[in-house]
């Protein structure tokens, strides 16, 4: 795979995970932190908008783009929690987050036969 390629391919799971972690986020203060509907609608918005960024991936696949997407975003949830809300995650969590990522390069970046 190419080195380009797979800049892009990172770049788009970052995007993603702002997207989707962000939305998530801007519905839950907007309703379990009563910030109201500007928050939660603000979030939907989000939320498509990474429904979108996740189809400029390459690869073909839905199920593996989804599949890899979910380590990012386990990874990507910890890390807006610390930024954002102060999370103090244990090594239980970085492990976990590392394990997804590993994941994620298996599953994206293996060398794959034709």
């Amino acid at each position: 795979m190419q080195y380009m390629t797979v800049l892009r391919s990172v770049a788009l799971f970052l995007l993603a995970a702002l997207a989707e972690i962000g939305g998530a986020w801007l519905v839950w203060q907007g309703v379990r932190e009563h910030r109201g509907l500007v928050f939660a609608g603000a979030g939907v918005v989000a939320l498509g908008a990474y429904g979108f960024v996740a189809t400029l991936q390459s690869d073909a696949n839905f199920g593996r783009i989804l599949a890899a997407y979910g380590g990012v975003f386990v990874a990507g949830s910890l890390a807006w929690g610390m930024l954002v809300d102060g999370f103090r995650p244990d090594r239980w969590d970085l492990i976990g987050a590392a394990l997804c990522l590993a994941g994620v390069g298996v599953i994206m970046y293996a060398p794959r036969g034709a």
